[in-house]
């Protein structure tokens, strides 16, 4: 399958509903899984996208557009979320994220982004230079593997609880 803006939009649009889906109403236990000590739970997750959505994705689509590869992108940092989601229900948190995505998204029709625009360059700080192309299509595999993420942390819950079921788990392995 070739990157098409389009479709890319299209994972975009519906990620904040099927975080909603996944995550609204759960239990702490749920929110709170970790599959190692050290690795993201699904709150922690989600506040790691809206981190995203407010430091990562647009300024950099943005600083291609305005600067191209003559000045770097901002370094991400992947855990500077937790000031974000301290204190907030999981509702409120779904609430935001889906508020600032659909910001985001509009910011980006509003940018009106063509094909030629795809294949400008820009620096990232730590891989060099990559295309607009390459960061949208990122975005969109980034919240697909989040949400892989979510759903495997969630089902590695049950792990020992599935028996002898698990032969046929492979989201266990």
């Amino acid at each position: 399958m070739q990157f098409r803006l389009d479709q890319a939009i299209e994972v975009l649009t519906q990620t904040p509903d099927v975080l909603s889906a996944l995550l609204r109403g759960k239990s702490a236990d749920w929110l709170n899984a970790r599959k190692t000590p050290e690795s993201f739970s699904p709150l922690d997750v989600l506040g790691h996208l809206m981190h995203g959505e407010m430091t990562d994705w647009i300024p950099r689509v943005r600083i291609i557009l305005e600067h191209r590869d003559s000045k770097a992108f901002d370094p991400f940092d992947r855990f500077a979320f937790q000031a974000l989601i301290a204190g907030k229900t999981v509702e409120q948190l779904l609430d935001e994220f889906a508020e600032l995505r659909r910001q985001s998204l509009e910011s980006l029709h509003e940018l009106g982004i063509g094909e030629a625009q795809l294949d400008l360059r820009g620096m990232h700080p730590e891989i060099g230079t990559v295309t607009l192309r390459n960061l949208i299509s990122t975005w969109a595999v980034h919240d697909l593997g989040h949400i892989g993420q979510i759903v495997k942390t969630m089902a590695s819950e049950y792990r020992d609880a599935v028996g002898p079921w698990r032969a046929y788990l492979g989201i266990l392995d």
